[in-house]
């Protein structure tokens, strides 16, 4: 089950830097002018969480396996796009395969690193993008109406409710505002989906600051913030700069150099971390001897699901699972105290999984 998460923004905001320190590779070039990544770089990173860690010196695993995340490195969107405008065709279809937005904005001034736009403003810097994608989906919508509405009229059960989607989203877009924003209900959330609009996937700001305000962030980044709190969207501060820094730093000296700098842990942590979140996904784990593992699925998945998730065999022939909180398996030091203290728990095919779930599934051969 692979999750993408692609970084965008305009042209020398940091992006590429960003993606060199998320994956710690060299393989997306980060160079001072526009352009510079044309073809999207993929990245595919651990998502960090202590609790694996934790859950391996317990159940004396040999291997600890964290879930993972892909970031794709997109090149620098600038106004005109969607009319094509710096390569912008190639650059939306490469937004339109992700699945959530990870957007970069510059929140620092910085006269040795050209803004292509002339000056920093990142509300201004969010605008350009975000009427860039509108525009996109304008397009792409205006053009599918008319064959729609034909078969709408025909009587075709699903054209007229995408058609009905469409509209709706399309009044949010003539307005200004995203398509994620167009009010749907959970069954028509699969026909929304296949419309495959830039605006409707869900957003992640990442405020780059200079290196003093990777802590607490600047009065840049205090207004991103605001925005992504009126917008429903998430917002992160880093620098940029210091990821690059700590990415290529021996691990035994990343903890002085993160204190000497006052950040508790590196912010690309925080950044897959919200990432992870804005997708909507959640972690169980799986405890033995051989490994610790975890394991990505959807907030809401119930058990025989997410047990497929590790062989389709698993869900095909699902019995129950053997569930244990987090908390108890912890509390308890594994899952024989767990089984003694009776939170070890048989659940069945209806049941949700919760995050941090300890899970040891039986099934049918």
């Amino acid at each position: 089950m692979g999750f993408k998460c692609g970084i965008v923004g305009l042209p020398n905001v940091g992006k590429s830097t960003l993606f060199n320190a998320l994956t710690q590779t060299a393989a997306a070039q980060a160079a001072n002018y526009p352009f510079c990544t044309i073809e999207p770089n993929v990245g595919d990173v651990a998502v960090p969480d202590d609790r694996l860690d934790r859950l391996a010196q317990i159940g004396k695993s040999q291997q600890i396996i964290p879930t993972r995340i892909t970031f794709v490195d997109i090149a620098g969107i600038v106004r005109g796009a969607s009319k094509g405008e710096g390569l912008g065709n190639q650059f939306l279809a490469n937004i339109r395969e992700v699945d959530a937005i990870v957007h970069v904005v510059r929140c620092f001034e910085d006269g040795d690193i050209t803004h292509v736009e002339g000056k920093v403003d990142p509300l201004a810097d969010i605008e350009t993008i975000e009427t860039e994608l509108m525009l996109a989906d304008l397009e792409s919508l205006e053009k599918r109406v008319v064959s729609l509405e034909k078969k709408a009229r025909s009587g075709d059960k699903d054209s007229k409710e995408q058609l009905a989607l469409i509209q709706k989203s399309l009044v949010l877009l003539q307005e200004g505002k995203p398509a994620r924003l167009t009010q749907r209900t959970p069954d028509e959330e699969r026909s929304f989906q296949m419309l495959q609009l830039l605006t409707s996937k869900p957003v992640l700001y990442v405020c780059n600051v200079e290196e003093a305000s990777a802590d607490k962030g600047n009065a840049f980044s205090a207004r991103v913030f605001a925005r992504a709190a009126e917008e429903g969207a998430r917002a992160v501060v880093v620098s940029a700069k210091i990821e690059s820094e700590i990415a290529v730093m021996p691990q035994d000296e990343q903890a002085d150099f993160l204190e000497a700098v006052g950040l508790p842990e590196p912010g690309l942590n925080r950044v897959i971390r919200e990432g992870y979140a804005l997708l909507g996904l959640i972690t169980y784990f799986t405890v033995g001897p051989k490994e610790a593992r975890a394991w990505t699925i959807a907030k809401g998945t119930k058990a025989p699901a997410a047990a497929g998730v590790i062989h389709t065999d698993f869900e095909k022939g699902f019995i129950r699972s053997e569930t244990i909180a987090y908390a108890d398996y912890v509390g308890l030091n594994g899952e024989a105290g767990a089984r003694d203290g009776g939170k070890l728990r048989l659940e069945g095919k209806e049941y949700v999984v919760a995050d941090g779930d300890v899970l040891h599934f039986r099934f049918a051969n």
